[in-house]
C-alpha cells in the first residue's frame, strides 16, 4: 500500500508546473520552463521518498503547451536524459505515478474538435510517462465526462473515441467515478465494453452510488484492474468538508474518517492518493496511522 498526493508540494519552495502566456511563447521560455519544472519534480520526489510518501500525481504542465499545436519544439528529443533519470529514480524507488489531465479531456463531447484536442493532451502525457521509461501501471486518469441529455450516447461516444486513441495511451488508461454524473455502476458499464479500469473515488462514491457498500464498491474497481499490466488498485480518497456544499473536499485529513476508511479495505492491496487540500500535510498523517496500524511495517518501503 503507497500514500500520495497530488502535483503540488506546499513544503518546497519551487514549483513543477511554472509556465508563461501563449503570446509570450518562444523556445526559450519553453526550455527554461520545462528545465525549472523537471529539476522542482526531481526535489519533490526526493522529498517524498525521504517521507515515505510513495504514489505521486504528476503536474500536467510539466510542458506549457505540451499538446498546444504553437508548440512545435522537439523537447523530447532535448530533454530525453532528465526525464530518463527521474524515471530511473521512480523505478529505484518503487513510486508509483499517475497524471490526471484537465477537466478540458472529454473523449465523450459531440465536438470533434474538443475530441481531438482530448486526444492529443493525453498522447502528450501519455508520453512523458514513455520517455521516463514507465512502464504500463503508470497511469492516465480521466473522468468518463458529460452526458449532454442522453447518457447511453455519451457512454457509446465514449467508446467509440476510446479505439482512436493510440495503443500506448490505451495501456495506461482508467476512468474515475464522479460526484454528479457517472457513478461506478456507469464506469463498470465502460470497463464491461471495453476493459479500461476503474480509478475509485471514494468520496466520489459516498456522493453519487447504487447503494454499493464501500467494501463492495472497492472490490468491484479492484477487480478492474490487471496486476501484471495494471498494478493494484489506484484511489482517491478525501471526505465532506464540514458546512460546506456536497462535493467540496476537505482541507485537511480527518483522521477518524480515515481509519474508518481503512476498515472497508479487509486486506485489499491500494495505492491511495489523497485528495485533500494540505497535501502532503495530511500524507505524512495517513502514513503514520498505516504504521499504527500495522498495515505497513516501519522499515519497509510502502
Amino acid at each position: 500500500m503507497r500514500i500520495g498526493y497530488p502535483c503540488v508540494n506546499e513544503t518546497l519552495d519551487c514549483s513543477s508546473s511554472t509556465t508563461f502566456r501563449l503570446a509570450s511563447y518562444s523556445e526559450e521560455r519553453l526550455i527554461s520552463s520545462v528545465a525549472s519544472n523537471l529539476a522542482c519534480l526531481q526535489r519533490i520526489l526526493e522529498y517524498n521518498v525521504a517521507n515515505e510518501l510513495r504514489f505521486f500525481r504528476i503536474s500536467s504542465g510539466i510542458v506549457p503547451f505540451g499538446s498546444h499545436p504553437v508548440n512545435t519544439y522537439p523537447w523530447q528529443t532535448h530533454f530525453a536524459a532528465e526525464f530518463r533519470a527521474i524515471g530511473d529514480y521512480i523505478k529505484a524507488e518503487n513510486l508509483r505515478i499517475s497524471l490526471h489531465p484537465d477537466q478540458f479531456v472529454v473523449l465523450n463531447s459531440p465536438d470533434p474538435d474538443i475530441v481531438q484536442r482530448s486526444i492529443a493532451e493525453l498522447v502528450y502525457q501519455g508520453s512523458m510517462l514513455d520517455l521516463m521509461g514507465l512502464d504500463s501501471t503508470a497511469k492516465l486518469q480521466i473522468h468518463a465526462g458529460g452526458v449532454y441529455g442522453d447518457k447511453s450516447s455519451a457512454l457509446a461516444r465514449w467508446i467509440e473515441t476510446y479505439h482512436q486513441i493510440p495503443e500506448a495511451v490505451k495501456v495506461r488508461l482508467v476512468v474515475e467515478n464522479d460526484d454528479r454524473l457517472y457513478s461506478l455502476r456507469d464506469c463498470l458499464e465502460l470497463h464491461a465494453a471495453i476493459g479500461v479500469p476503474i480509478l475509485f473515488d471514494n468520496f466520489h462514491h459516498e456522493c453519487l452510488n447504487h447503494g454499493e457498500p464501500m467494501s463492495e464498491a472497492l472490490r468491484l474497481a479492484a477487480a478492474t484492474w490487471d496486476p501484471q499490466r495494471d498494478g493494484v488498485l489506484m484511489m482517491d480518497y478525501s471526505s465532506q468538508s464540514p458546512g460546506e456544499r456536497k462535493g467540496k473536499h476537505v482541507t485537511s485529513l480527518e483522521e477518524d474518517l480515515f481509519r474508518e476508511f481503512l476498515t472497508h479495505l479487509h486486506g485489499l492491496d491500494v495505492d491511495i492518493m489523497l485528495e485533500i487540500k494540505d497535501k502532503e500535510a495530511s500524507a505524512c498523517r495517513a502514513v503514520s496511522i498505516l504504521r499504527e496500524l500495522q498495515l505497513v511495517a516501519a522499515s519497509v518501503t510502502i
